[in-house]
């Protein structure tokens, strides 16, 4: 676990984020347990970002971050906005989102012009992000940052914000064809077929067996889902179901009525 040291500043987003330095030397995106979208929405990033990267996708180190007492009442902005008043952020365990660098000297687009978009250095990994969206039935659209990594000259995509899979606090899966589109389809003008989204199916159908599912949770802390055992076993039982719809699902997406996949005839 870390420990947070230091406020840096309030973030955009209806959870309420912070970002905060930690005494590991790094700089993290916080989201506390009283945000106002839901006590799970921790859980679900912490879950659904391992998972993604257990698929090989582009995604943030997560770590429970302990932000302790002293420093929420020494810090003015850490407070969550409610209606027209506020309340202190919780103290205890929270989910961090590791920023990719320090935020003083790392510039991170959340847009990119489409000429660039097209450059950017591992577009083709949206498509697999879109497996991993229908998998786990993310209800909110597709977030990507895009930042200029050491050693790289071209942008690089990471997905963030794995809050709204299992569709939020609810922990159910309303499939509808567009859910986990990003709103650019040019992501997917290489898109030209069913294979285009390997190798991450066959990754979902074939690696990601019910034991790794149970690994992955077993590292969430249970006051992040109210200690619902229960509730989280059949949430992973059903994703461990869902493993074989993923191919359906994709293709929903293609024959609905926007076209996300230009390219695929």
């Amino acid at each position: 676990m870390v420990l947070a040291v230091e406020h840096i500043r309030r973030m955009r987003g209806g959870a309420q984020s912070h970002l905060m330095r930690c005494d590991d030397g790094g700089y993290y995106i916080v989201k506390f347990q009283n945000n106002p979208q839901h006590l799970r929405i921790l859980a679900n990033e912490m879950l659904g970002t391992r998972l993604a990267a257990r698929l090989g996708l582009p995604v943030p180190r997560t770590e429970v971050i302990e932000v302790g007492r002293e420093l929420i009442e020494l810090t003015a902005d850490l407070v969550m906005q409610l209606g027209s008043g506020q309340t202190p952020c919780q103290a205890g365990k929270q989910f961090g989102s590791r920023f990719p660098g320090n935020p003083a000297h790392l510039a991170v687009q959340d847009f990119l012009p489409d000429e660039q978009l097209r450059e950017v250095e591992n577009i083709a990994d949206f498509a697999g992000m879109l497996v991993y969206d229908k998998w786990t039935c993310n209800t909110n659209g597709r977030q990507a940052v895009f930042l200029v990594e050491p050693g790289h000259s071209r942008y690089q995509a990471m997905m963030i914000d794995q809050g709204f899979c299992f569709n939020a606090g609810e922990w159910n899966f309303p499939d509808a064809p567009l859910r986990g589109i990003y709103m650019r389809h040019r992501v997917y003008e290489a898109v030209t077929g069913i294979a285009s989204f390997e190798p991450w199916l066959a990754r979902v159908e074939q690696r990601m067996s019910k034991a790794i599912l149970g690994e992955i949770a077993e590292q969430l802390p249970p006051e992040w889902y109210g200690d619902e055992y229960e509730k989280l076993e059949e949430l992973l039982h059903r994703l461990d179901q869902r493993r074989v719809r993923v191919r359906e699902l994709i293709l929903q997406a293609r024959d609905s009525g926007r076209q996300p996949f230009p390219n695929w005839k």
